[in-house]
């Protein structure tokens, strides 16, 4: 599996409801921690509003696949 670097884009693997997050969203990679176990990701909308920083584990994002295209929701936060 190819390591995620600083400022690649990654797919959110879990819900995160606080932050009006779901699984399927697109963040960008602004830290890395611990040689690859953590990573401080950053979402925004299409405007450049960011949405929420998070602190996530290996195992709650992914690389993003060539196959794969980007699809559009509204944000709702609780």
């Amino acid at each position: 599996m190819e390591n995620i670097k600083e400022f690649d884009r990654v797919i959110l693997t879990i819900d995160l409801p606080k932050s009006g997050l779901k699984s399927g969203d697109i963040g960008n990679v602004v830290a890395i921690y611990n040689h690859g176990e953590g990573y401080e990701v950053e979402f925004m909308t299409f405007d450049g509003k960011t949405v929420a920083v998070e602190t996530l584990l290996r195992t709650q994002i992914r690389r993003i696949s060539q196959h794969e295209i980007t699809h559009v929701r509204e944000l709702i936060v609780g």
